[in-house]
């Protein structure tokens, strides 16, 4: 079902590396930008910049990689074994830098994605008073949705990483992002205040929301481009980040309540041959009722390795070498029947000089049909998902003090993971903070959530060292509030000629 043949590639393919050492990820024209006059003459050019778009969201500076990976190994999820490659060191110990290159690659990455959208979008106007049928003019405004939707989750991004958390009362005077909306026009170099970044990303939800159609009776799961569907995905998380609750629930009810088009992945539902369940099947096929946008890999384009720093089996091809390994407080947090515990870990034996045996994480260990290919641990990343769905909504609904509600969300989805029995929760106003934390460990774990949710909920946290971990980072209390929950604006665009861009307190440290 894939829309675009991702061979095609825009000319204008960014390399993030090359933009980082050459000049700022804002200005106008990067040295390694190619541009096209011809880009937007015709309908096939639409698509090759559309394609171009999702080509930039596989890379290993987003949710391949670092946006997926950082924010968690930056959290209390994972400890750093003895005898680890020091990969991402730095962001797992706390010392980052404004001149930290993961960090950076995540910055420029999402830029590059904004840089597409905006070289698209300040040239269809133009394009479509060219077109002359209807189906040519509705297939353009369906790129254009798609357009603004990835202009919206990619500036979404930005404000997760790179600001505080959102306070409805302090927006106005709390520091968002650069927000640029045009790719031939000048504009300042200078951060917007968050509560003008959120209505940005809001405007081009709406957009998104009016061009894209919604096609009744198709099922959308498993889609490597942006649906309708994704439009609301997106648009309920950042209602919850903004703490805008009852429309976090108006949005994702959408999503749970459309069952002709997703459904949660069934423990109880076996769909292999071998006995493969579908909890089991969504990490090892990457593939889902319940997914609603996915990074759409082919054997000869995909992105970075997501289980190479949990695994590093083909070092040699016979023992594992994991850099990180789950924390025991996470993996304590998993109850008898809960499908997602064999999902995600498996006790392996490194090959490490102490030979540690442990509940490696297993949940990108990689898609079967790349690793036939000899491609490991290359798992198609799944940033919207209908699991979080459920959580988005539950949450909301204890913000609203519905209960009894909230409840209901958290145990369709605990039962779907432990086989339609054994997870019925009910929560109170005592109890679900407590409750919701732990349900997006045990559902979301190493997907680049955590130390989001820790900062827009003024928690910190404290590593207990385990058995051959590191020393450096192994006892770590991090207070709420640390500066380093908000990432320092890289070194480069503050300096780069021209900018107004101001720093984070964490680029003072």
């Amino acid at each position: 079902m894939m829309k675009y043949t991702y061979n095609i590639i825009i000319k204008a393919a960014a390399v993030i590396a090359a933009a980082l050492t050459l000049s700022s990820c804002l200005e106008k024209y990067p040295k390694d930008y190619i541009v096209d006059t011809d880009a937007m003459t015709s309908l096939n050019g639409a698509e090759q910049i559309v394609t171009g778009i999702y080509t930039a969201y596989m890379s290993g500076g987003l949710y391949s990689g670092n946006l997926t990976l950082l924010p968690d190994i930056q959290s209390d999820l994972v400890m750093a074994v003895e005898g680890n490659s020091n990969t991402h060191g730095e962001i797992y110990q706390w010392t980052f830098r404004p001149t930290n290159r993961e960090i950076e690659s995540v910055y420029a990455g999402l830029y590059t994605v904004i840089g597409r959208c905006n070289f698209y979008l300040d040239q269809v106007e133009g394009l479509k008073k060219t077109l002359v049928s209807d189906a040519d003019i509705q297939t353009l405004d369906q790129y254009t949705g798609e357009v603004y939707c990835a202009r919206a989750l990619a500036y979404s991004e930005l404000i997760k990483c790179f600001c505080e958390a959102y306070d409805p009362a302090k927006s106005e005077n709390q520091l968002g992002v650069v927000l640029r909306t045009s790719y031939f026009n000048e504009e300042p170099v200078k951060r917007s205040s968050l509560k003008d970044s959120y209505k940005l990303v809001l405007d081009d939800l709406a957009k998104a929301e009016e061009l894209l159609v919604e096609k009744d009776g198709t099922r959308d799961f498993d889609a490597p481009y942006f649906t309708y569907a994704a439009v609301q995905a997106i648009r309920s998380r950042v209602a919850l980040y903004m703490e805008d609750w009852q429309t976090a629930v108006d949005y994702s009810s959408r999503l749970i309540g459309n069952t002709k088009k997703f459904e949660l992945s069934l423990a109880s539902y076996t769909v292999t041959s071998d006995g493969m369940n579908e909890v089991d099947y969504l990490w090892h096929y990457d593939s889902g009722y319940e997914v609603i946008w996915r990074i759409g890999y082919t054997q000869t384009s995909y992105g970075g390795a997501l289980g190479q720093i949990f695994l590093n089996f083909n070092n040699d091809y016979t023992y594992y070498y994991p850099d990180y390994v789950p924390a025991q407080s996470a993996l304590n947090l998993y109850k008898s029947g809960d499908a997602r515990y064999n999902a995600y870990f498996a006790e392996l034996q490194t090959g490490h000089a102490h030979q540690l045996v442990w509940p490696l994480l297993i949940k990108y260990y990689g898609n079967r049909e790349l690793m036939s290919l000899m491609i490991y641990h290359v798992n198609m990343p799944k940033p919207l998902r209908l699991a979080e769905q459920y959580l988005i909504r539950a949450e909301a609904y204890c913000n609203l003090g519905k209960f009894s509600s909230a409840s209901a969300d958290l145990t369709k989805l605990r039962n779907a993971r432990y086989g339609n029995s054994g997870g019925t929760i009910s929560v109170s106003a005592d109890t679900w903070e407590k409750a919701i934390d732990e349900e997006r460990v045990r559902e979301l774990y190493m997907e680049g959530f955590r130390l989001h949710d820790l900062k827009r909920w003024g928690k910190g946290f404290e590593r207990t060292p385990q058995s051959n971990v590191q020393a450096e980072g192994s006892r770590l209390k991090v207070e709420a509030g640390n500066p380093r929950f908000v990432w320092p604006i890289p070194k480069h665009e503050i300096e780069a000629p021209g900018s107004e861009v101001q720093g984070n307190a964490s680029n003072n440290l």
